[in-house]
């Protein structure tokens, strides 16, 4: 039996007297595309945090391929092969396209604090850069300042910023949300496209996107797993459509 790509033992987190995360066992298999879902307020991006660094958990561990990262820094379990997106888009605005991707592949291709040398003459960090805009269809956008992309684009982006450094864990929140029928069939396309092989953890309130997408799908409610199975297995569960599905999983339909 391979060995997990994310796996989290009886984790808790607690905000003061504020239980968060109720004992979270959840196991991610390599090359799994894996949903997190659940009504407001359950704790999905509370255990986003926990898992990518921002928290350290109160209780419990996480392994990033059988190593535990619980407590280590983001930018650690970053170095470790994996990387995330966020809810709220997080590029930088006034830098092209091209120099937003540019800048997330300067430490995995070794350059990082090498102030002598010139990015403009790394062909090879530039060439992936070129590569990385084709990937996600934005190299007609190359040279746009970031922030004047549209919405959709800049989730876009986004993904490809998640991607550059070549994690195998890629961890996804909230990527469609906001977006029209036609961006968000789009973006499906293309994440399925990037994700290929590698093992994809997302937050996601679309249903016909999270049935579309996972491979197995975990629901949490009031911060604890109350399902975690294939999307066939979770859409009849009745537990889970008492506890938060019902009319979203016919609508899902």
């Amino acid at each position: 039996m391979s060995i997990p790509a994310v796996e989290l033992t009886g984790v808790h987190k607690s905000f003061g007297k504020a239980k968060i995360i109720c004992g979270v066992d959840l196991s991610v298999a390599p090359g799994e595309r894996h949903a997190i879902i659940g009504p407001n307020g359950a704790g999905k991006s509370t255990l986003f945090n926990l898992i990518t660094g921002r928290f350290a958990p109160t209780q419990g561990t996480i392994r990033l391929h059988g190593e535990e990262i619980q407590g280590r820094p983001p930018y650690e379990i970053n170095r470790r092969g994996l990387s995330r997106s966020f809810q709220i888009t997080n590029i930088f605005p006034q830098l092209s396209v091209f120099e937003n991707v540019r800048c997330a592949l300067l430490w995995p291709m070794g350059l990082r604090y090498s102030f002598w040398h010139l990015v403009s003459g790394q062909s090879e960090l530039n060439a992936r850069a070129d590569d990385i805009l084709e990937r996600i269809n934005l190299a007609g956008r190359r040279n746009v300042p970031a922030g004047l992309l549209a919405y959709a684009e800049q989730r876009a982006l986004e993904i490809g910023i998640t991607i550059a450094g070549g994690a195998e864990v890629i961890m996804l929140d909230e990527p469609t949300a906001g977006m029209s029928h036609s961006e968000t069939d789009a973006i499906v396309a293309l994440i399925r496209q990037v994700t290929e092989g590698k093992t994809l953890i997302m937050v996601e309130h679309d249903m016909g996107v999270v049935f579309n997408l996972a491979d197995r799908i975990s629901v949490l409610v009031y911060g604890q797993i109350v399902a975690s199975d294939t999307p066939e297995a979770v859409r009849a569960n009745a537990k889970v459509q008492e506890a938060y599905l019902g009319a979203a999983l016919e609508a899902a339909e």
